[in-house]
C-alpha cells in the first residue's frame, strides 16, 4: 500500500511522536525508513527514537533472518504492546465488567463483578477499584505499570469532566466525576465515554478495517448508538448524539419511559420493558438476559417479545440511516445475543422505511468482541487518547531527562 511522507510543515520537522505512531502503525521498520519517510536527518532520527527507545515505548532488535541481506544486519523497531497496561471498565446498571488490556488493546484477563441493581457511584467505584486491583495482581503487574483507565457508562457524558451528565438508567451518578475514585490505585489518566461510544470503538479491529462509517446499536437495558463518521465517533455538542432510545415512536404513545417523558422507543423496546412484559405474560424473570435466554431456548412469548423489540428499535433507526448513510449497523448488547430473532425485526423495519439508496449496500453484523466488547472499547479509548502522537510528545516532554 502506497504511503504519504511525512515531510516538514508549518509546525517543523516530524516530531518525536509522529515517528511514534508510525512505527506503531507499521508503516516504518528501520531507522532508514523514519528518515526516508520523514525527512529527518540522521541526527534528528537518533534523538526523537533515544527518546522513544528510553521510554519504553519502542524497542528495536535484529532484523527477521527473512528480511536480513548480507553485511551487518540492520535493527528494525517495534512498538512495544508491553510497556504497561491499560485499565477498562463497563459499568453498568445491572452488571459491571472490568479488564487489563495490554497497549495494543488485547484483553489480558477480565471478569464480571457481582452489583446491587442500580447502585450508587459511592457505592460501586470503590468495588472497581478493588476489581482492578485484583486483576492487576493476576496478571503480576504493579499500578505503576498503569498508563491510563477508560470507563464506560449509560446515558450522556460529559467527556471533558469524566462524568455522567444525564442518565436515567444511572440514578445519582450525574455529575460525579470519576477519576478522583481512582486516584488511590492510580495517577494516571482517565477517560469516561457513553457506553455505545465505547463499543462503537471497540469495532477498532474488527468493522471499523472495512467501514469508515457505521452506527453500534446497543440494545440492551437501554438503548443507544455510537455513531462512527470517518473513523471517529461523534458525540454532538452535548454528548447526546446517539441517544436513540428516547426518539418518540408512535408506537410507545402514551408510555412511560423511565427518563420521565413518555413515548419513548425504550418504553417498548428497552430490556428493561421487555423484562415488565415479560412478567405480565407470567415468566419468573429479573434481567433483560432471563428474556433472552428463554428467546434463544425457543419460548414462543420471548422470541416475539425480542423480534418486536428489534422492529421497533429498527423504526427509530431508519431515519438516522437516511440522515447519516453509514456502510454497516452493527447491533451489540444483551438482545444481540438472539441475534436471529432480534435483527430479523431490525432489518424488517430499516428496509422497509429507510431509503433504497441508503439501504442499497447497508450491512447489518454482528458485534466482533461479543461481550466483552464493552471492555475492548473502554480500552480502546483510553489507548487512542494516550497513544496519539501529541500525547507521546507531552509525556516524553515531561521525562526529567527530555531534551
Amino acid at each position: 500500500m502506497p504511503v504519504m511522507s511525512i515531510q516538514p510543515g508549518p509546525t517543523g520537522p516530524a516530531t518525536a511522536g509522529e515517528v511514534f505512531s508510525l512505527i506503531r502503525d507499521g508503516r516504518v521498520l528501520t531507522r532508514s525508513d523514519v528518515g526516508r519517510l520523514t525527512g529527518l536527518s540522521r541526527t534528528a532520527v537518533a534523538a526523537r527514537l533515544a527518546s522513544l527507545l528510553d521510554s519504553g515505548l519502542v524497542v528495536e532488535g535484529a532484523e527477521r533472518e527473512e528480511r536480513a541481506t548480507p553485511g551487518r544486519p540492520a535493527s528494525h523497531l517495534r512498538f512495544n504492546r508491553d510497556a504497561g497496561v491499560v485499565l477498562a471498565g463497563a459499568l453498568g446498571r445491572s452488571r459491571t465488567q472490568l479488564g487489563v488490556c495490554d497497549l495494543d488493546g488485547s484483553v489480558l484477563v477480565s471478569v464480571d463483578l457481582d452489583q446491587a441493581v442500580g447502585p450508587a457511584a459511592q457505592d460501586l467505584m470503590p468495588q472497581v477499584v478493588a476489581g482492578f486491583r485484583r486483576l492487576l495482581h493476576e496478571v503480576r503487574r504493579d499500578p505503576g505499570d498503569v498508563r491510563a483507565v477508560g470507563l464506560s457508562i449509560p446515558g450522556t457524558v460529559d467527556f471533558e469532566r469524566g462524568a455522567s451528565l444525564d442518565s436515567p438508567i444511572m440514578s445519582g451518578w450525574d455529575g460525579v466525576e470519576l477519576a478522583p475514585f481512582l486516584r488511590e490505585l492510580t495517577g494516571a489518566p482517565v477517560f469516561v465515554d457513553n457506553d455505545a461510544n465505547v463499543m462503537a470503538l471497540s469495532e477498532r479491529r474488527g468493522h471499523l478495517e472495512r467501514h469508515r462509517d457505521l452506527l453500534f446499536v446497543k440494545a440492551s437495558t437501554g438503548v443507544g448508538v455510537g455513531i462512527v463518521t470517518g473513523g471517529r465517533v461523534l458525540r454532538g455538542a452535548l454528548g447526546a448524539a446517539g441517544e436513540i432510545g428516547h426518539t418518540k415512536v408512535a408506537s410507545a404513545e402514551g408510555l412511560p419511559c423511565r427518563c420521565g417523558d413518555t413515548g419513548c422507543v425504550e418504553a417498548v423496546a428497552a430490556g428493561w420493558a421487555l423484562v415488565q412484559a415479560a412478567r405480565e405474560r407470567g415468566h419468573q424473570v429479573e434481567h433483560t438476559r432471563d428474556v433472552v435466554r428463554l428467546a434463544v431456548a425457543g419460548d414462543s412469548e420471548a422470541r416475539h417479545l425480542v423480534r418486536e423489540a428489534g422492529r421497533r428499535i429498527g423504526e427509530a433507526l431508519a431515519s438516522a440511516v437516511n440522515l447519516l448513510n453509514p456502510e454497516a449497523l452493527v447491533v451489540g448488547g444483551d438482545l444481540a445475543e438472539a441475534y436471529d430473532t432480534f435483527v430479523a425485526g431490525l432489518r424488517e423495519s430499516v428496509y422497509s422505511q429507510a431509503s433504497a439508496l441508503a439501504t442499497r449496500s447497508l450491512a447489518i453484523v454482528p458485534v466482533t468482541h461479543g461481550e466483552l466488547s464493552g471492555v475492548v472499547g473502554c480500552a480502546a479509548m483510553a489507548i487512542r487518547e494516550v497513544l496519539d502522537s501529541a500525547a507521546v510528545d507531552r509525556v516524553l516532554a515531561a521525562r526529567p531527562h527530555a531534551g
